[in-house]
């Protein structure tokens, strides 16, 4: 829902480019990090090591997009991207021409060459841009029609296909998809209708997932239908790469004055997956976590993570980046792996908090001290990058 936060106008539920949590620069980029910093631990017995690491910037980092151990690239406010090919030892910090002013709420790399950077309307309406040499140059391949259409998040197939999910206006959810990593159509009709002021979060980049070839999801919050209720989480799922869609509500406590819902969404086969986030106004913690065994489906609530009002994103510590179409092959009945123990390691992040699970949200450790982060992706089972305000970021191993 645009900037992780919402406005009422008009009884139309949108989000804002202005908001809470310290979406200003001046709170993005203050010097108090310096703290969370120093409070990183070392590892424990079972815990991750936590590295900074120098990004290059000192512009807010809002979303992160591993390709393995080795390549990653994130990107944020005042048109700013970063890249390593060394595995963060050294980041190359860059500004898009012509976006200076532009925040990009989601980066999806696909090598150490190619990447797509997607913006929300500020100055201008959302664009969308790619790069295929290291982010030297970038061609804008999509302007949103006006500065009303707001593109939250995308997540891509393979370097080629890609499905954007967009804020509803006019009755509809104008989602795009793109396959042949060009040009970009809107789908938005194969949709069910959304529900009034329906949105999603850009608040990291993971409102949408793509699992195989074909399945994808996407998911959103909405305001109170009725008077004294509470929002709604919903997660809208296909297997057709987009020609169909199916819609279900999730357990995700969305709030009571349109500020919760779907902030993050993964799957790590075709049935098995979690759905992260939350409501911004809580003062605690809520129903913030919620797992899926039947490809999207139905969701049945997880333990909630120890962070205070909305998970901003969540990932698999490398699980779910396969093509495979199967049905899970290699698990159990409960879906567990047969890796390491059985582990299905994830981390949820917000700028109140960090924590992990070695159980896919059966339990949970808080990572003290780690706050300030907007994003987290991992580029292996083992390691992964969190980003945040002030150009933050740190390397997570575990």
């Amino acid at each position: 829902m645009k900037d992780v936060s919402f406005r009422i106008t008009a009884g139309v539920f949108t989000a804002v480019a202005l908001l809470v949590l310290g979406c200003g620069q001046g709170a993005q980029n203050g010097a108090a990090v310096s703290s969370d910093q120093d409070a990183l631990k070392g590892k424990g017995k079972s815990g991750p090591t936590l590295t900074p690491q120098n990004s290059g910037t000192t512009n807010s980092l809002i979303s992160v997009s591993a390709v393995n151990a080795r390549v990653v690239w994130a990107s944020g406010r005042n048109g700013t991207f970063t890249r390593t090919t060394d595995g963060g030892k050294t980041w190359h910090a860059g500004v898009v021409p012509g976006a200076e002013t532009f925040q990009f709420r989601d980066v999806q790399a696909v090598s150490e060459k190619v990447a797509y950077l997607l913006s929300i309307p500020i100055t201008a309406p959302s664009r969308i841009y790619k790069t295929v040499d290291g982010g030297q140059t970038w061609t804008q391949q999509f302007e949103a029609a006006s500065l009303d259409f707001f593109y939250d998040c995308f997540a891509f197939w393979d370097r080629h296909s890609a499905v954007v999910l967009g804020d509803s206006i006019a009755g509809r959810l104008p989602v795009l998809r793109t396959l042949n990593g060009t040009t970009w159509q809107d789908i938005g009709d194969n949709l069910p209708p959304p529900l009034t002021g329906e949105a999603g979060f850009a608040s990291g980049g993971t409102c949408a997932a793509t699992q195989g070839h074909r399945r994808a999801w996407l998911t959103t919050g909405a305001p109170p239908q009725t008077p004294g209720g509470t929002g709604t989480a919903r997660v809208f799922f296909t297997t057709d790469r987009g020609q169909t869609w199916g819609v279900t509500t999730a357990p995700i406590f969305a709030g009571v004055d349109a500020a919760g819902g779907g902030f993050s969404i993964a799957f790590r086969s075709a049935r098995h997956g979690f759905l992260a986030g939350g409501d911004l106004a809580a003062a605690g913690v809520v129903d913030n976590f919620a797992r899926s065994s039947d490809g999207g489906r139905t969701w049945v609530r997880a333990t909630p993570a120890p962070i205070p009002g909305a998970i901003f994103t969540a990932a698999y510590a490398g699980h779910g980046r396969g093509h495979e179409d199967d049905d899970d092959q290699g698990e159990d009945e409960d879906g567990h792996g047969h890796g390491e123990g059985g582990s299905i390691r994830v981390v949820a992040t917000a700028p109140t908090g960090t924590a992990w699970s070695p159980d896919e949200g059966r339990s949970w450790k808080l990572l003290e001290g780690v706050s300030n982060f907007w994003a987290v992706d991992f580029g292996s089972q083992q390691t992964g990058w969190l980003v945040g305000v002030g150009g933050i970021i740190t390397r997570i191993d575990f």
